[in-house]
């Protein structure tokens, strides 16, 4: 099986390229950067998806694409590009990473640019799986100086709840749709076992890292200023939003959304406090 993943260098991309790789496929990896390293026997494949040429000649020859769209004012066009050249190169199999409960909240910018990508993907008539992952826990990788300089947890997701979900369970159902006929046509939300609150997540990184840790608070305010010096403006935007949904809402899972992630892994859900028990020995180290 040949497979083509789109994002093959970042965060989940990698974690689905090795999947496929250990169940012995052939994969590519779009990047537009030829420098980026490839995960080991992946093949790199230079294009853009917002060149025609790109999406004429990156798609044919490979049975399944996994479509990962990264955060840009252009994500959306990115991913419509993309359905089409899955149309055109003859794909048999499209796996695409959306948001869990998009649809519940499509007035946030990243949130809503997936589901006009997925209505488009459901009227190609490919066969498909969309993925609908929870926060990641490898989000807090980005928090480590944070946590470790100045005891602060400052992810302001707030205390209503979110389902959050450990990467390596994404990467192993997106493998599987894309290696088999498991969830054909099918949305599946990818959720973690435990409704997480912002203020849990910094007692539970405080536990294994052996020091208070304090949530940052809710102010987004406070955080939208401190985040722009390292984020684009559009981004700091987009994800202000959406925390204040988070704060109001939460991101919460149903019992019916976790029976079937089980299912699909053959395994429960991994936990987020071995997430972080495991990450604070890999720091230790």
């Amino acid at each position: 099986m040949n497979v083509l993943v789109l994002g093959g260098t970042g965060t989940v991309g990698s974690q689905v390229t090795r999947n496929l790789l250990a169940r012995g496929a052939e994969v590519s990896v779009l990047t537009r950067d030829p420098k980026k390293p490839m995960p080991p026997g992946a093949k790199g494949v230079v294009g853009d998806l917002l060149d025609p040429g790109t999406i004429r000649t990156a798609f044919p020859g490979h049975d399944a694409v996994f479509l990962l769209t990264a955060l840009s004012a252009g994500e959306c066009h990115e991913g419509l590009m993309a359905v089409n050249g899955c149309r055109l190169g003859g794909v048999k199999k499209i796996v695409f990473l959306s948001i869990h409960r998009a649809d519940e909240a499509p007035h946030l910018p990243h949130f809503g640019a997936k589901l006009p990508i997925e209505a488009a993907i459901k009227a190609s008539g490919i066969p498909f799986t969309i993925l609908r992952p929870n926060n990641f826990y490898q989000n807090d990788l980005w928090y480590k100086d944070a946590m470790l300089a100045y005891d602060v947890y400052p992810q302001p997701f707030g205390d209503a709840g979110l389902s959050r979900v450990d990467v390596r369970d994404i990467a192993e159902v997106g493998a599987l749709a894309l290696a088999t006929n498991a969830a054909t046509n099918e949305t599946v939300n990818l959720v973690g076992p435990d409704l997480l609150t912002a203020t849990g997540t910094a007692a539970t990184w405080g536990g294994v890292l052996g020091r208070k840790i304090a949530y940052g608070g809710n102010d987004l305010d406070a955080w939208e200023k401190a985040s722009l010096a390292y984020l684009p403006a559009f981004a700091v935007f987009d994800f202000r939003l959406m925390y204040a949904f988070f704060q109001e809402k939460g991101l919460k899972a149903t019992p019916a959304d976790l029976e079937r992630v089980t299912a699909l892994l053959g395994h429960a859900p991994r936990r987020f406090d071995e997430f972080a028990a495991e990450t604070a020995r890999t720091w230790s180290a």
